[in-house]
């Protein structure tokens, strides 16, 4: 491996560097994004039945805000539980822009890397070149195995700017469409515990019921 990046010349090194990046961006958000830790299973259930059995004390909200993106939006909510419909929906949006934001980190990294990297490749490549056919202008083309050879270690650098661009711009977009997902459950989330608290969702199974 060290002998190809050797051989690829020094538009080599910024790539390896890219694909590092990425590495540990996306082992990164694989541990942050996942379901469980975004979203935790019936958290509004949870937060109801302590409603009810004693209530809601500033300890029992903090700790919801720090247990996951899902409990810092819903916690929002829960502090202007004494108010109305729309100051507790106002402040559950402000948070859940911040929330988002959070969820996003490092996924314009991701993407600038996999928009670069096919970039810094050819370039490599352009340069290696260069170098090919400015040797046959001083030497001419007397041994095609060194010129062939020569072709092919310009070569690299597109090959290895396009091995990391392409797992780079997959997991870019399959953690961009695994955020939407989360704000769109987030989202739902975030409605049934304001019809929950504020007796809006018995309301309206009572009146189906009659």
């Amino acid at each position: 491996m060290l002998e190809l990046i050797k051989s690829g010349g020094w538009m080599m090194w910024p790539i390896v560097t890219c694909s590092v990046i990425s590495l540990a961006i996306v082992l990164e958000r694989l541990w942050t994004l996942q379901g469980s830790r975004v979203i935790p299973a019936n958290l509004v259930a949870q937060i109801w039945q302590q409603y009810n059995n004693g209530g809601l004390s500033p300890q029992h909200i903090a700790a919801i805000r720090d247990g996951s993106p899902l409990g810092k939006v819903l916690a929002a909510g829960l502090v202007n539980l004494h108010h109305s419909r729309d100051v507790m929906k106002e402040a559950i949006e402000e948070v859940g822009r911040q929330v988002v934001h959070e969820l996003e980190r490092f996924l314009n990294t991701l993407g600038t890397i996999a928009t670069i990297t096919p970039l810094l490749g050819l370039l490599g490549t352009v340069f290696g070149m260069i170098e090919v056919f400015s040797a046959i202008t001083h030497a001419g083309v007397g041994n095609p195995a060194v010129l062939a050879d020569g072709i092919s270690h310009a070569l690299l650098t597109t090959a290895a700017g396009l091995s990391v661009a392409i797992p780079t711009l997959m997991f870019h977009r399959y953690f961009n469409g695994l955020v939407e997902r989360y704000v769109v459950r987030m989202e739902e989330e975030a409605l049934k515990m304001i019809e929950v608290m504020l007796g809006e969702r018995e309301q309206g199974a009572g009146r189906q019921a009659a």
